[in-house]
């Protein structure tokens, strides 16, 4: 999923929406819609602006509609004068496509604030960044359920869908096709590549997300590593506080099969094992599955971040910020018992990385927010053993160096 975050969903029959990462991801900057109260503090949008959302039911009243590259809960104005200072009256369109007007904050400040990974004040010098040198060549043999490497190495891809529900025809098939042919590309190529969630944007029981599905395993056919991926929200209802532990829908159906089934993964949470082909390392990869979360699955995810392996990486959709998916809270504190090198999530159309232990990739071809860039992420363990963490614009091939961090299997900082 972009930089921004996304909101909640919903169980309809004929209507749902996708994030930020899908339509329900999470939010830095708020929008209810009806705050009155002015320019923010530094001349952007009011407190409370640019909360993502699926649907109108997740604006407390408010309309869930489409601007500055996503969809935002915005407060209607039929008449034209019922915005305050910040925002302007504009003809929009709602999530649902219909005709609207509503108060949008201006200087498109929902989806035009600087990366929040660009350190302030810091300006490129205008050179190019150096080619991306992973440092050799990497023996890999990986399977469904993990397998060897010379050298930790793997790729992240984030979120991806259409900036509308159920159009198929505008999902970003270009975008994911050059990310994974990239990926192929590079030198050495990544044996395996982890996914953080939301690949389509549909009505939950509709029939158009097995259609976006089947356009993004094409794109997959690209890249001739493995792919392991993680649930998202939209794989569910669409909302962020969905739970597909008890509800099935035609998203949730699609996921299994197209997503899960090549992997012979037959339930939404799972882990596989890597280690190193001279047996100096070991790592386990915990795939949480937020919007399918029960009891089972909390005893599941105990007993396997209680294996110890020298790294630990646990993929999830949802931040730990977006507390409303079921699944985020309890895995959080789960998490902390055991030892944790790196959470990687999506749910946001950007990267960053929100916290030491957490980074996060939604850039795979959602509407991008806050100026992001598409591309993915990269991780290549260092000679210290050490794990780098690169994020790669697709457009250039190059990594971000302002972005490039390090962390040591126990999750601290490296030098």
């Amino acid at each position: 999923m972009g930089i921004a975050s996304l909101r909640e969903g919903y169980i309809l029959p004929v209507l749902l929406a996708i994030t930020v990462g899908s339509f329900a991801c999470s939010s830095t900057t708020q929008f209810s819609g009806g705050d009155d109260s002015g320019v923010g503090a530094d001349g952007g949008p009011p407190p409370g602006l640019c909360t993502q959302c699926v649907i109108d039911s997740d604006c407390n009243g408010s309309t869930c509609a489409q601007f500055s590259g996503d969809t935002f809960c915005a407060k209607p104005c039929p008449n034209g004068n019922e915005c305050g200072v910040g925002a302007t009256c504009t003809s929009e369109s709602s999530v649902a496509g219909d005709p609207v007007r509503v108060c949008v904050p201006n200087n498109d400040a929902c989806g035009a604030a600087p990366p929040p990974h660009k350190p302030p004040g810091n300006t490129d010098s205008g050179a190019p960044p150096p080619p991306f040198d992973a440092g050799g060549p990497v023996q890999a043999t990986i399977n469904a359920n993990g397998g060897t490497e010379s050298k930790l190495y793997f790729a992240i891809i984030g979120d991806t869908r259409p900036p509308v529900i159920d159009d198929t025809k505008a999902y970003p098939t270009a975008v994911i096709t050059k990310i994974f042919s990239d990926i192929n590309a590079l030198n050495p190529m990544p044996p395996f590549a982890v996914a953080t969630g939301d690949y389509q944007f549909s009505s939950s029981y509709g029939a158009e997300a097995p259609k976006q599905f089947a356009l993004y395993a094409q794109a997959r056919s690209k890249y001739s590593g493995i792919e392991f991926p993680a649930m998202g929200n939209h794989e569910c209802t669409g909302a962020t506080t969905s739970n597909c532990a008890s509800t099935v829908t035609n998203n949730y159906t699609a996921f299994m099969s197209t997503m899960l089934g090549p992997i012979q993964k037959t339930k939404p949470y799972y882990s596989i094992n890597v280690a190193a082909t001279d047996a100096s390392w070991t790592a386990k990869f915990v795939f949480v599955a937020a919007n399918a979360w029960d009891s089972t699955q909390a005893n599941w995810l105990d007993t396997t971040l209680a294996q110890s392996t020298t790294y630990t990486f646990v993929i999830r959709h949802e931040s730990n910020t977006a507390s409303t998916a079921p699944g985020v809270t309890p895995s959080k504190q789960i998490m902390a018992n055991h030892p944790l090198t790196l959470l990687i999530v999506g749910h946001e159309h950007t990267y960053s990385r929100p916290a030491q232990t957490e980074v996060l990739f939604g850039n795979g071809g959602a509407p991008l927010v806050n100026a992001s860039t598409y591309g993915f992420g990269l991780i290549t363990q260092r000679q210290d053993k050490a794990v780098q963490v690169d994020s790669i614009d697709m457009n250039t091939g190059s990594p971000d160096l302002q972005f490039r961090f390090a962390v040591k299997a126990d999750g601290s900082p490296a030098p």
